[in-house]
């Protein structure tokens, strides 16, 4: 087990330090409700063979980051996986567990219905490649492929919705699934900001190292006293879109005591990613990122009244009325 982010807020506005337990992913609240999020039925199911095909033709829409028009599937769909590379991209190589961003359109095999595109919300999917966050044919699909690649793949009802099918979707538990999905990027516990260095000049903030290699940045903290206002500053600027005070996102962070300097939450540490909804954070977090871009560093230095105020999380180690400093990259919106 491992411990939780200490950022989640309470309905009150108050931080929660949550119990062991493993994070939830909000990723699936960035698409619509057919998107291929996992299914009970189907998560026991054991690897399945990757074949060749049969897979049906693209008649349309042929480049990566296009909408494509799929033709129906031609005779009876393999029992297994069958994927296909239509464009090898020079990214970053996709693991079990990294988090993708992707365009995909998924439609029923037999019939060629589409029953989910990311395409005409023109905002891609961002998903971690996990058991019980996605349907098990993406994991092996997609696992292996290269950022930058546009993958043609079949998923029976084994790696899919099972038996039980998605009723929602119009999908059978007796259908076979085709995808075609662009990854656009992927993200893992080794991500950073991509983007331009930000003079850093204000001696009575803390300074922040800019560092890309996956590694915590330092925070050196001021020997002064705290800000007592919020404070949210570029460290490095990246050249994504802006994050709304609802956005969902997906961060790298490390927080300190601005008093001693103590680290008291990391997902460096942990080795994983957060996601989570602006909604969801203490006040400080969700104003300081508010018309950032994504790809960003950002230095935040939280006081007590944007953060725990007389209630920190019990066992978080920090003190009451404490002011928090945080950087946070900005990876991508989910």
């Amino acid at each position: 087990m491992r411990r939780r982010s200490l950022i989640i807020a309470v309905p009150a506005g108050l931080a929660t330090l949550a119990a062991c337990g493993d994070d939830k992913s909000d990723s699936s609240k960035a698409s619509d409700s057919t998107s291929p999020s996992a299914s009970s039925s189907a998560s026991a199911a054991p690897s399945p063979k990757i074949v060749d095909g049969p897979l049906p033709a693209i008649t349309a829409g042929a480049k990566f980051g296009e909408k494509p028009t799929v033709a129906k599937g031609s005779g009876e769909p393999s029992d297994q996986l069958a994927v296909k590379t239509l464009i090898t991209g020079n990214g970053t190589t996709v693991a079990e567990g990294d988090y993708v961003q992707a365009h995909y359109l998924g439609q029923i095999y037999s019939t060629a219905k589409i029953f989910d595109n990311s395409y005409d919300r023109k905002t891609p999917l961002v998903i971690q490649l996990a058991q019980n966050s996605i349907i098990d044919g993406w994991r092996y699909a997609l696992a292996g492929k290269k950022a930058g690649s546009r993958v043609l793949f079949s998923v029976p009802p084994t790696w899919a919705y099972g038996k039980e099918g998605n009723a929602q979707a119009g999908i059978k538990g007796t259908d076979t699934l085709v995808f075609v999905v662009d990854i656009q990027n992927s993200f893992n516990g080794k991500s950073s900001a991509k983007g331009k260095n930000v003079p850093q000049t204000d001696a009575a903030l803390p300074k922040v190292g800019t560092n890309t290699d996956g590694k915590a940045p330092s925070i050196e903290v001021p020997k002064k006293a705290a800000p007592t206002k919020l404070v949210s500053e570029y460290v490095i600027e990246g050249d994504g879109d802006e994050v709304a005070a609802d956005s969902t996102l997906l961060v790298q962070y490390k927080g300190v005591v601005w008093d001693s300097g103590k680290e008291f939450d990391s997902t460096y540490s942990r080795k994983q990613l957060a996601s989570f909804s602006l909604q969801q954070v203490v006040k400080g977090w969700a104003q300081g990122l508010t018309g950032k871009k994504v790809g960003s560093r950002v230095l935040i230095s939280i006081p007590p009244k944007l953060g725990y105020g007389d209630k920190p999380p019990a066992g978080s180690g920090i003190e009451k009325d404490s002011t928090l400093v945080f950087t946070v990259d900005i990876l991508a919106k989910m």
